[in-house]
């Protein structure tokens, strides 16, 4: 059987080198290859070799840069790539098996990658001990991913050893292992079981006897043997559900000389309706692009509530496949592998994997750190896996912080504290002492900050020294330090030593410590002074107790006075702003008070030329101003009832048009009757606005460009009474998908502006609309760069950062003119490019500026104080159509109309003068006489 089955082999093998080497002739012979017999001139052969040594000596060079950037950054997955592209291009055998031997070192290989470097080994490997080489390599592949394809081509290459000793149980258990690991796998399974089946299938013809010839008892019994396999193979493949299970049940039948089981037929019916319960995630799976992980997820939910590990496992792994540089699903894999499967190989394996994808994830360290501890893994094994941490380049200072701690925790729960001193004693100690000083040099030159301010590991050191070690004189010096780097204004870190060493110490030392502390706390002086009184009242002598009394009364005296004062110096600075407030108030009523006045002289001259000629039948209705304020965005609604401008006034068209054609456009545009703007229309409308007040044809230019979009129903720009365009439209659509994909024209560089584009909505029904397409929390995967040059363009940008990995998007941030401001976002792929761009891009040079670069996590927009006034204005009063008449004038003095009580603020931000929101009862009007209201009205 074994000289049969090598022979198959051995033929097979020939087949397919005869195939390789006609594909290979006909290559060389299509590009013209002297030795093949292509014709091709010496000219022609002097260019083709002087280009390809040109090419030869840029490769080299390429190589050698891409050698040197690795040589500084082990860590840059694009640089590997590229280095294993260059090098297999160039048959550099010795130096791509090195590379990509480096590169597996730090990242787990991708399967185009394994199943390239599998192929290279293979087409070297002649001898037994080559062999034994590419079999560990395929060892390492299947450990990194599941990949059917990787296993498949693992079992069919162990054929190649079937004549060996032990060739044939080699190979049976490596399919066992692929059936074990892909077998499930919904769509690729089927593949590895029909190869199974065909190499049982090869042993059974060799095992055959020859035609006419009667078989020996031995011979019948190998037969059954055989036989019996198969049909095993046949009925546990039945009882999964895979792809394509119709046919190979009719295989089986056409196979099988006998009847099929009925446990069988029951079980591939079981099969079959599971697979159709898994048919909508494969095929979500197959529509979906790439990243695909919402549909995974939904997977994994699904077969979570069925409850089988085997496949939950298998629908991770397919998962992580796709979705490797996501830390949260490795996290949650690792946390059902952890309190579920408990399989110490299984577990330890997918936690080497996740933080190898995602090095920068501290969780995902922290968690691999405590399983290993849960399987007991050797301190030298977790000890160098800690060291790898602290070199993983993390983002934050926090999470340096959060791997010591993880790292002392576990030092800490090797102690034996029954005895006085002991080798891990030491060691935790030495462990507290190297945080402290990693924490003080390292991590804060390079985030210029500790990631420690409340000195938590030192505190946690001395609560060991205190209570596991009965050592209170180092935790009493481990607390003045704590005190001495800022932390002794703050009554919480007081009240945190005093219960250690209440619990650990002595009263001396306790009445100290209080003592120290109502002198230094600064934000909760009556919390210490009340604890110190309480100690006192239990254990202290009377000296103590009028010492004590003495210490807290001259305490919070002096922090009374330090509060008035501050008090006072606040409603100064109020008082100052009130008046600068009231400044610039008077200084806009004057202005406002010139042009109006100066307005009039104009108005007053042209109606007595309108009165000469005689034009104007009736009196017209003048469009209210829209105020300061009401422009960004829609129209209020008084504003969307009638639009004025271009559509809001209505007039006899003059005889004599004016020469200048700027004139005669503003003239023909008063022409236009009023149109009513339909809130029912809302939906296929956008409002678009900060567009350049000079634009000449604003309906012409806006219908070309938003024609893309869909059909334009209506094009409404708005223009002011003079004529000249306002910078806003109303741009409406046939359909509201249009409309829709309108919107993403938002910030489009229209005639140097930077174009808004949003929802037609009414602001005065929905105030608290706003439209903002960018994210405001952390964006791991996107840096925020500031102090670019303002002639900084995308394109140069761009071709700084495409180094550090693949940019997906560019955003640089302009004002409303659409000048650049030096700013830029910049998104990248996923958060191991994002990070490495930031190690590598902060402080660099760009056109003589220095940049800064950060991951992109915008502050917090501080909301207004509660005791300020708001600086919103206030809603202006709905009159009728004609607006508010001039003669309709307030004859309350300004004065009287301000608020009694300006701390007091309702829920539109406006100052409200309500008794309800005061705590003191509204004191009673001065009465005034008439010489008062006089002064009043004549004030300035």
């Amino acid at each position: 059987a074994h000289g049969g089955g090598r022979r198959a082999e051995l033929h097979k093998m020939a087949a397919a080198a005869g195939a390789e080497a006609a594909a290979e002739e006909e290559k060389r012979l299509s590009e013209g290859d002297p030795e093949s017999g292509g014709d091709s001139d010496d000219e022609g052969d002097s260019d083709s070799s002087g280009d390809g040594e040109d090419e030869e000596k840029e490769n080299e060079a390429e190589i050698q840069r891409l050698e040197e950037q690795l040589s500084i950054n082990a860590f840059d997955y694009n640089c590997h790539l590229d280095l294993i592209k260059l090098l297999r291009q160039e048959g550099e055998l010795v130096k791509l098996r090195r590379a990509r031997q480096k590169m597996s070192e730090l990242f787990p290989l991708t399967e185009e990658i394994w199943l390239d470097w599998l192929k290279d080994e293979i087409k070297m490997a002649s001898e037994s001990c080559e062999r034994e080489k590419v079999y560990e390599l395929f060892e390492r592949a299947v450990k990194d991913y599941i990949c059917p394809e990787i296993w498949l081509e693992y079992a069919q290459y162990s054929i190649g050893g079937i004549g060996q000793e032990g060739g044939i149980e080699k190979v049976r258990s490596i399919f066992e292992r692929a059936l074990t690991a892909v077998g499930l796998h919904v769509t690729k399974g089927t593949a590895l079981w029909e190869a199974y089946r065909e190499f049982e299938n090869a042993i059974l013809e060799t095992a055959q006897p020859a035609p006419g010839s009667v078989p020996s008892p031995e011979q019948q019994q190998v037969l059954c043997s055989q036989l019996e396999k198969i049909h095993t193979l046949f009925r546990r493949q039945l009882g999964i559900p895979l792809l394509d299970m119709e046919a190979s049940y009719a295989e089986y039948e056409e196979w099988s000389e006998e009847p099929i089981p009925e446990a069988t037929i029951k079980n591939y019916k079981k099969a079959l309706q599971q697979l159709e319960k898994c048919k909508p995630y494969e095929e979500a799976l197959l529509g979906a692009e790439t990243p695909k992980l919402a549909e995974y997820q939904a997977y994994i939910d699904f077969e979570m509530k069925a409850g089988d590990p085997a496949r939950i496992q298998l629908i991770y792994e397919r998962a992580l496949a796709e979705n490797c540089l996501v830390p949260d699903l490795w996290a949650r894999y690792n946390q059902y592998l952890d309190r579920q499967l408990k399989v110490k190989e299984l577990v330890l394996s997918a936690h080497d994997r996740a933080v190898r994808n995602c090095p920068w994830t501290v969780g995902l360290w922290i968690r691999y750190l405590l399983a290993m501890e849960r399987h007991r893994v050797d301190h030298s094994i977790i000890s160098e896996m800690f060291e790898k941490a602290l070199n993983a380049g993390f983002i934050q200072a926090t999470d340096y912080v959060e791997i010591w701690q993880a790292y002392l925790d576990y030092l800490r729960r090797r102690v034996d504290f029954t005895q006085d001193s002991s080798k891990e004693l030491e060691e935790l100690r030495s462990a507290f002492a190297r945080a402290v000083e990693y924490l003080k040099q390292e991590v804060e030159e390079r985030f210029s900050e500790s990631g420690d301010p409340s000195c938590t590991i030192m505190q946690n050191w001395a609560r060991v020294e205190a209570r596991l070690c009965n050592n209170m004189q180092k935790a009493r010096e481990l607390w003045d330090n704590i005190m001495t780097k800022g932390n002794a204004k703050y009554a919480n870190m007081w009240l945190e030593y005093y219960n250690l060493e209440r619990a650990h110490g002595d009263t001396q030392h306790c009445r100290k410590a209080l003592h120290r502390a109502v002198q230094c706390t600064s934000d909760y002086p009556e919390h210490v002074c009340e604890v110190l009184l309480t100690l006192e009242r239990i254990e202290g002598t009377l000296e103590d107790w009028d010492a004590a009394v003495q210490k807290t009364e001259n305490r919070l005296a002096r922090v009374n006075e330090q509060r008035a004062k501050a008090a006072e110096k606040e409603a100064a600075l109020a008082k100052q702003e009130e008046e600068k407030a009231e400044q610039r108030k008077q200084a806009r009523a004057e202005k406002k008070a010139s042009k109006k006045a100066k307005k009039g002289r104009i108005g007053d001259k042209r109606k007595a030329d309108d009165e000469d000629e005689g034009e104007w039948g009736q009196e017209e209705e003048l469009p209210r101003k829209r105020h300061r304020g009401e422009g960004d965005g829609v129209l209020p609604e008084e504003d969307m009832e009638v639009e004025t401008g271009l559509f809001g006034r209505s007039a006899p068209a003059k005889p004599d048009g004016p020469a200048n054609p700027k004139e005669k456009a503003s003239t023909s545009r008063k022409d236009i009757p009023k149109v009513f703007h339909d809130s029912s229309k809302d939906k296929v409308t956008v409002f678009v606005s900060n567009l350049a007040y000079t634009m000449a044809e604003p309906e012409a230019k806006l219908r070309e460009l938003f024609g893309s979009c869909g059909e334009v129903a209506e094009i409404r720009p708005v223009f002011s009474n003079k004529g000249t365009f306002r910078g806003y439209c109303y741009v409406q659509f046939k359909e509201e998908e249009s409309a829709l994909q309108a919107l993403g024209l938002d910030r489009t560089a229209v005639e140097g502006r930077p174009m808004f584009v949003s929802p037609c909505v009414d602001k005065n029904k929905n105030p608290d609309f706003k439209v903002f397409r960018y994210s405001t929390t952390l964006e791991k995967h996107k840096l925020f760069i500031s102090g670019l040059p303002f002639s900084c363009t995308k394109e140069e940008l761009e071709e700084v950062c495409k180094a550090h990995g693949n940019v997906k998007d560019i955003r640089l941030v302009t004002n409303r003119a659409g000048k650049p401001k030096g700013l830029a976002y910049v998104e990248y792929e996923n958060e191991a490019q994002a990070s490495q761009a930031v190690l590598k891009m902060d402080g660099l040079t760009v056109k003589d500026h220095v940049i800064k670069v950060m991951i992109s996590n915008p502050p917090l927009r501080k909301l207004p104080e509660a005791g300020r006034a708001s600086t919103f204005p206030a809603p202006r009063q709905v009159y009728g159509a004609r607006g508010k008449g001039r003669t309709q004038l307030c004859m309350m003095p300004r004065a009287l109309q301000r608020q009694s009580n300006p701390m007091a603020k309702a829920e539109n931000g406006m100052v409200q003068n309500s008794p309800a929101t005061s705590s003191e009862p509204p004191a009673e009007p001065k009465k005034m006489s008439n010489a008062d209201f006089a002064k009043m009205l004549l004030k300035k």
